[in-house]
Formats: C-alpha cells, structure tokens, sequence
C-alpha cells in the first residue's frame, strides 16, 4: 500500500478513535460503519483503518498505560483528545504492527498532528512517541 494511502488509512482511524472517546454509546463496529457511510475509502486504505481502530481498541488498556508511563507531567485525561488518540494510534503501530519500522509510525503521527492537532501537537506526540519506542526496545516491539 502507498504511503499516501497509509495516511489517509490513518487519519480516518483517528477519526473514528476521535468519535469513540468523545463520550459516544458507539460500539466500534458501529462507529466504523458510520465513518465508512459518511466518507469514501480505497479498499485497501479501508483495510487497514479498521484494523488500527479494532486492534486500538482492543489494546486500548495496555496502550494507555505504556502513554502514561511515557508522559510523566501530563495525565491522559488531560492530554487534548487529537492528541490522545493520535498517541494511541501510534503506540497500537509500534507494539502491534510488526511490519511497519517504527520510525515511520513515528513519522506519520507527526504529519497527522500536524494536520489534526494544535501548533504544538507535532512536538508533543513526537517527545512522547520517541521516549515510547525506546522504552519499548529497538524494533519497538515489546511482549
């Protein structure tokens, strides 16, 4: 899949991830469809959407602790929600997504931050990101 394909596959998993953490009753099937009736995607950009959504979600404990242990002067519930789930995206990525090189996922999460996020969204996720795939090793997996 194209880089800008993974992208796009990104910033609509950050979407729907947006959608669930906002307080909605949505199960993630759910929210999935009701991205997916609202808003085209190439099939294979669609794929991999869902997959980063259902397998953050799934991990969505074990993803908020590796955060917070990472973030030590900010609380996740503090954190603004694009950030959050930005970081939670990403982290799914680099314990997950074992064909993807970390530095990319780092990567993509910064662009996304800056497309999504605050002026200092891009410096944000990128600190925390980096402190995470050391924490989890060099291939940035971690069992």
């Amino acid at each position: 899949m194209a880089l800008g394909m993974r992208r796009k596959a990104r910033e609509s998993a950050l979407q729907v991830l947006y959608q669930l953490d906002g307080g909605s009753q949505m199960t993630v099937e759910q929210a999935l469809a009701y991205y997916w009736d609202s808003f085209d995607g190439d099939a294979e950009a669609r794929a991999f959407a869902d997959r980063l959504v259902r397998g953050t979600q799934t991990q969505l404990a074990a993803i908020d602790d590796i955060i917070t242990r990472s973030s030590k002067n900010w609380r996740l519930e503090r954190m603004a929600r694009v950030d959050r789930n930005i970081l939670r995206l990403a982290v799914y990525e680099l314990k997950y997504e074992s064909e993807i090189p970390p530095r990319v996922t780092i990567n993509e999460a910064i662009e996304v931050a800056k497309r999504f996020g605050t002026a200092e969204s891009s410096a944000f996720v990128n600190g925390i990101l980096d402190r995470i795939a050391q924490d989890l090793g060099a291939d940035g997996k971690r069992g």
